[in-house]
This record gives structure tokens, sequence and C-alpha cells, in this order.
């Protein structure tokens, strides 16, 4: 069975006039955490596009490429996409039902945090009103300062592409302990390692991009310390 039939099942267990955000409620446990993710990455990123004041094509592109949405289950997908973007509970409240489901888990919560760059990203603008939802969600999911100014700083093009800044280290630090960060990254974001978390298959795609961003920002900093 496809994660897509999966979500429209637990879309269906939802009972009449309830919000879309009690699902999270529903899925906490393997493998329903899998789908909670794709549910989760979609609603927030429909309460997001609602920051900038519109929804794109290119947005709506960018979900096609966290998940590989076939054309049959297009329709599931606008579903979960249109029952957030209406439902009249803040973002605030989905993050904080996301953040109770994996807090135990903040890798999640951190790759759902890359899909919501990567779909912020998708029109080419990194809108101020974007800036502000990410800046709020990551201190739900208490994704540390660093780490979030990292990730901004690997997806937004004229945000600091310091090679520290991208992997979250403090320059003060010795090169050994820089390397131990660096290949605890690694390892955390090797694609074996966020299925187990998870993550759904589809979504791995991001996976790619970070570790070349990873890499490059740790390849800059040997040649710094050479």
């Amino acid at each position: 069975m496809s994660i897509w039939s999966r979500i429209a099942e637990a879309l269906s267990a939802l009972t009449s006039g309830e919000a879309l955000s009690s699902v999270f409620d529903k899925l906490r446990s393997p493998p329903e955490r899998t789908v909670a993710f794709a549910i989760a990455v979609i609603a927030l990123g429909a309460k997001m596009a609602k920051a900038d004041g519109q929804v794109t094509r290119d947005e709506v592109t960018a979900f096609r490429e966290v998940f590989s949405i076939a054309a049959q289950d297009e329709a599931g997908a606008a579903r979960v996409f249109n029952m957030a973007r209406t439902d009249v509970a803040g973002f605030e409240s989905y993050a904080t039902r996301i953040y109770k489901m994996f807090h135990e888990d903040p890798c999640t919560l951190k790759d759902l945090m890359e899909g919501l760059f990567h779909i912020a990203m998708a029109d080419g603008f990194y809108h101020p009103n974007e800036d502000a939802f990410l800046e709020r969600v990551a201190e739900i999911f208490e994704v540390h300062e660093h780490e979030f100014k990292g990730m901004r700083a690997r997806f937004v093009p004229d945000a600091d592409t310091d090679p520290y800044t991208v992997l979250g280290l403090n320059p003060d630090m010795s090169f050994d302990e820089m390397r131990k960060a660096w290949r605890k990254l690694a390892r955390e974001n090797h694609p074996d390692a966020m299925i187990a978390r998870g993550i759904p298959e589809e979504a791995i795609v991001l996976a790619g991009k970070r570790m070349r961003d990873i890499n490059r920002a740790w390849d800059d900093i040997q040649k710094e310390h050479a």
C-alpha cells in the first residue's frame, strides 16, 4: 500500500468536524509515524504558504519534489493541503502537536524543517513572513538557533554561507571536535538512517542536497586548517 493510500485511510478515520491537526494524536507509532511525517510537511507547508500570502505553482512543484506524487495520488495530497489551509487552527497549534509526536526524535523534526525550507525557496524568494514562520516553528521544535541558521545558510542564497554556520560549528572548536561534529551530521543524514527514523522513502531526495552541502562546507573547513 502506498503512503498516499495510508494517508487517505488516516484522513477517513477522522470523525465529522474533526480538524486535520487531530490526526497527529492518532499516528504515534511506526509505521503510522511515516504517514504523520508526510502529513506534517504538507500541513505546515500549507500554513506557510498562507504566511507569504499566496500559493504558487512553484510551491506545488516543491511538494512533488519532497514527495513523489503520482498522478492518481495528487487529489489526496491536495486534500491534505486544503484541509490544513482552511483549518482555523493556527500553525503554532499544528507545530506543537507535531513536536509532541516527534519530541524524542529531534533529527526527524530537523528533517521536517528542511522540507519546509525547500518549499519556502521554491519560488526563488525567501519572504520575511516565511522566515518568521520557520523561526517560530524551529522554536516550538526546540531546534537550536545555530542549527536553524545552518539550515537557512544552506537553503537561502543571500544568507550567511560561512561553512561554520552551515555545519552549526563554533570556529573556536578544535579541529578534532569539528570532525566529530561533521561525522555525526553525516551519520544522521545518511538515507538509511532517515528511513530508520520513519521518514518516507519518497522524501529521501532531500538528503542528497543536504549531504552535498554538509560535505562542501567540511571541505572548506579542511582547506582552511590545512
